[in-house]
């Protein structure tokens, strides 16, 4: 390769960069989801799981839509909720329209009626609403999804009050055989869906509009100086972040058969932006951690405690605090230390302090089930288990066990804690901290 060639093709320049290669994708990382998303009902054949991962499905795919927003675009929504709610609606009454007319649609098509719809409903908002970024566009989307949350109680004939809308996918065409009647039949259909709209908005955030969002997000007096307008970029990326949304309510209308208020208004609102955050808004695959952690949390936590949204409104509240990059972020930061191949020198440091931290928290958990155990218990019901063990609460003993516990590995995790320190600062010293 000549020097000019290498010039023309350096990685180190981004503008070059994205001219010489931003549609190249590596396609390692897909072809490992798709082969994990087939065998996952293999690993875990019930039915039950199934539900739980086609949950978890459908709320990646509106994080990812959501992440276009806050994460590529720097607006922050309040009430993106709506998008996915209309679009999973209008499924709903296309679902039954098939079943009622008989219409040859397939029922796998049906995710796209719904994201038209949603990018519609978007693209109508987006007109006032991108105009400018920051506190007005808060305001602005925590208005609409309070307007026409209370539209799905007045419009009956469209939203269905506060009962929903019903269908049933099973009535329509077949597709290939499949009538969707078995979960393992919708998995695999909302598997689909899923790589397919990862993979274009992955796509979108590499093109040049994708990468003007960013540019926009970070500094839009510069983006208007290029000659580029900020209030177009917005909006494309808003109209895109609706399609996929939609994309997402139509998922949720074909699993569940069923689309209320409580799917467009300002609590899933928060939810999904809770989930964005947890994952990590700087990193495209920081809502899929975000989604998959969030979905455990709210069905597997939620099966062994009631206060399992006390303990996903603090894991929230600390990833703000002391991870703001989220748990992607939080395995982002060990990429130089491989890289470097200083990795081993964490193993012993992280062990002698995340073992006692972890056991320290167990122990505030056990402390907390244990307090609302001895205040909300009925009369009489004085014993509880936690951590597999059944206990009286009402005894000195167990509050004794669980506060020495709790305070001594609290106590080992504040020892060793400047030891991790030293050990972290010198595994990301090239030299190793010689210098």
């Amino acid at each position: 390769m000549s020097e000019q060639d290498q010039i023309t093709t350096d990685p180190t320049k981004p503008a070059q960069r994205m001219r010489a290669g931003s549609m190249t994708i590596s396609a390692t990382p897909w072809i490992i989801a798709a082969v994990l998303l087939i065998a996952m009902p293999y690993l875990f054949p019930s039915r039950s799981a199934l539900t739980i991962m086609n949950q978890m499905s459908i709320t990646i795919v509106f994080a990812l839509a959501y992440n276009m927003l806050l994460g590529q675009g720097g607006m922050l929504s309040f009430g993106h909720a709506v998008y996915m709610g209309v679009g999973g609606f209008v499924a709903v009454h296309v679902m039954n329209l098939i079943s009622d007319t008989g219409a040859p649609f397939p029922m796998p098509f049906l995710p796209i009626v719904g994201g038209l719809f949603g990018m519609g409903l978007a693209m109508i908002v987006g007109s006032f609403s991108t105009r400018s970024a920051g506190t007005v566009f808060a305001m602005i989307s925590l208005g609409v999804g309070e307007l026409i949350a209370a539209c799905s109680v007045i419009i009956v004939v469209f939203f269905g009050g506060e009962e929903g809308v019903s269908g049933y996918r099973d009535e329509g065409l077949p597709f290939f055989g499949f009538d969707f009647a078995q979960q393992i039949e919708v998995y695999y259909l909302i598997a689909a869906w899923l790589m397919i709209s990862a993979l274009l908005m992955y796509l979108y955030s590499r093109t040049p509009i994708g990468r003007m969002a960013n540019a926009v997000r970070d500094n839009p007096e510069r983006a208007e100086f290029l000659g580029y307008s900020a209030r177009w970029v917005r909006y494309y990326s808003f109209a895109a972040s609706g399609f996929f949304a939609g994309i997402a309510g139509g998922l949720f209308a074909i699993n569940y058969e069923i689309l209320t208020e409580e799917n467009l208004n300002t609590a899933s609102s928060g939810v999904i932006l809770l989930v964005t955050f947890l994952g990590g808004v700087g990193f495209f695959f920081g809502p899929i951690i975000g989604a998959i952690a969030f979905t455990l949390l709210q069905t597997v936590l939620s099966l062994h405690t009631e206060l399992w949204a006390f303990y996903a409104g603090v894991l929230f509240v600390a990833t703000v605090m002391f991870f703001p990059g989220g748990l992607a972020g939080l395995i982002m930061m060990h990429v130089p230390v491989f890289q470097i191949g200083k990795a081993k020198q964490l193993v012993l440091p992280y062990f002698k302090t995340l073992i006692p931290g972890a056991v320290a928290v167990l122990g505030v958990s056990a402390l907390v089930e244990m307090t609302f155990h001895y205040r909300h218990a009925a009369t009489g019901d004085n014993e509880m288990t936690v951590f597999w063990t059944t206990f009286d609460s009402h005894a000195i003993l167990p509050w004794v066990i669980a506060l020495v516990v709790t305070f001594g590995a609290l106590y080992l995790t504040r020892l060793n804690a400047p030891s991790l320190r030293e050990a972290w600062a010198e595994a990301n010293t090239p030299d190793g901290g010689a210098a």
